[in-house]
């Protein structure tokens, strides 16, 4: 009887499965290895969703397949970054005991497989969630691309109404309902006989609502409001000011008066030179949850302690040298060997394969999509030349292609770059981890609190003791190394170390409150 498997393919946006080149390939590739290994493909499962977007439909169809049906314990799926989102997708398809078959990588992981291949395959997994979070800055890039041609890249503010332009482009336009009000919020406020409190009253009994909620505008969101140039025709966006594409509710003249009266009202002093203690900010207390603070005491002794907003807590004053100590051994979590490095430059090696691949053929349709406009523009000047058109069609319309290829090339860049940096930054994380210990004892007290932020996401204090959570991808290198260490110590293991290195299913019972936190 021919072994049941699972297919399993995703892309992990809309576009891709409109191009046509992803899902039916994925499926020829899994289909054609199916056949050739004597195996019958039980089930189908296809996902097409963006990649941060919660919940897969077919890949929790698939798991609960695959948790009724005992008998078939075999996937196939095209590589790691087509089945992981990231960790917690791992965890879930590790406690279903199961055969992987990553074909296009020509691995295979279960129970048997060897430790390298497993951490090897660990490394790849985050990489799956690295290339998640790269989507997500793709995005930002396009929408900062909008900002750029001077269109809102976002959900219209108050006062504006998102629509779709006549040129097909996204863009905002005055609300009928609520541009007035607001435009009366700036006039009444620049004269400087109303406090943002009754602005906001005034604005509620003139009917001015959230959109979603119904509910009255606040004194908050009043408050940002007469802080926002949008209103003006221009708009801040990461960091910069643009000029926008729409139609404006105030002058730029007014908005700038209303910053001077809420200046003139909001005058701050400045504020005295705090010492700057290394650990300040970075430790809550594991009785309470207040921020641990510190003091001088005798004039050179450091002390913290915690802050006791909640009420008396019973820990008591800790040693700047203690916190220091301890904080040393958690970045001592961090060093591994040479074996571990020479494993991990090879899943990393073979993960930039893959995220090559990804950026070149996202280079090679973008290169074609300047192309088409370059033609168009071409094209267009032989027939101004003709008389079939005349300058000022012309001139509008190179225009508009211009700028469209001007995003193009932005992100063709942006591409090529990402190309060079992924191998190294992967190893310069890898050295970080390993020399970070070392780092920390020589670093300024400024230098090692951005030390301890890069590394930890969560620090706190209790009866002694230093609790920390590690951040992407340190979290994963600080358990491959314990479990090695551990090996090292209570038995002696053929066949290489960190054969369960792996995160294991009682583990990951006993910390899923963690999980929660780290992965989402």
């Amino acid at each position: 009887m021919k072994q049941q498997v699972v297919l399993y393919a995703r892309v992990s946006s809309k576009e891709q499965e409109r191009e046509g080149y992803s899902i039916p390939s994925q499926l020829k590739l899994l289909t054609e290895y199916t056949s050739s290994n004597g195996f019958t493909a039980t089930c189908e499962f296809v996902d097409v969703e963006t990649a941060k977007q919660a919940g897969r439909s077919n890949f929790d169809e698939m798991v609960d397949f695959l948790k009724q049906n005992p008998n078939c314990r075999v996937v196939l799926v095209e590589k790691t970054d087509r089945l992981y989102r990231n960790i917690k997708d791992w965890v879930i398809l590790d406690e279903l005991d199961l055969e992987i078959h990553f074909v296009k990588e020509n691995v295979i992981i279960s129970k048997d497989s060897r430790s390298s291949e497993k951490f090897i395959h660990g490394i790849k997994v985050l990489m799956a969630k690295n290339y998640v979070d790269n989507l997500s800055e793709e995005t930002r890039k396009g929408m900062l691309e909008k900002a750029e041609q001077g269109f809102w890249p976002s959900r219209a503010p108050l006062g504006y109404q998102n629509v779709e332009g006549s040129d097909g482009k996204r863009t905002i336009v005055p609300d009928p309902e609520n541009s007035s009000i607001i435009a009366r919020m700036f006039e009444r406020y620049a004269t400087g006989n109303y406090s943002i409190k009754k602005v906001a009253i005034l604005a509620q009994k003139e009917g001015f609502i959230f959109r979603n909620s119904r509910n009255p505008v606040n004194v908050a969101t009043t408050h940002k409001i007469l802080h926002n140039r949008i209103y003006t025709g221009y708009f801040d966006w990461n960091g910069k000011t643009y000029r926008g594409n729409y139609t404006p509710i105030i002058t730029h003249e007014l908005w700038e008066y209303v910053q001077d009266v809420i200046n003139g009202r909001h005058i701050k002093k400045p504020k005295k030179t705090k010492k700057n203690f290394a650990f300040s900010g970075l430790i809550t207390c594991g009785h309470c949850g207040c921020s641990l603070v510190a003091e001088i005491k005798k004039g050179r002794y450091i002390y913290y302690h915690c802050t006791g907003h909640k009420g008396k807590c019973h820990e008591p004053y800790t040693r700047e040298e203690v916190l220091e100590e301890q904080f040393s051994q958690v970045l001592e979590a961090l060093t591994f060997n040479e074996e571990v490095v020479s494993w991990v430059t090879v899943a990393l090696k073979e993960s930039h394969a893959d995220e090559k691949e990804f950026h070149n053929r996202e280079i090679a349709r973008l290169q074609g999509e300047n192309r088409k406009f370059q033609n168009r523009i071409d094209a267009m000047y032989t027939d101004k030349l003709d008389g079939r058109i005349d300058n000022d069609y012309f001139d509008r319309k190179a225009a508009e292609w211009q700028i469209e290829q001007a995003g193009l090339l932005r992100s063709i860049e942006q591409h090529q770059k990402a190309n060079k940096s992924y191998f190294d930054e992967g190893i310069r994380i890898l050295e970080l981890a390993r020399k970070a210990s070392e780092l920390f004892k020589k670093q300024s007290p400024q230098e090692k609190r951005r030390l301890l932020n890069f590394v930890l996401s969560n620090s706190s204090w209790k009866d002694g003791k230093i609790s920390v959570t590690y951040r992407q991808p340190f979290d994963i290198i600080a358990k491959a190394t314990a479990i090695e260490k551990e090996k090292e110590t209570d038995e002696a293991v053929s066949g290489g170390h960190f054969e369960n290195w792996l995160p294991i299913s009682h583990q990951y019972r006993h910390e899923k409150a963690a999980q929660q936190l780290i992965y989402g």
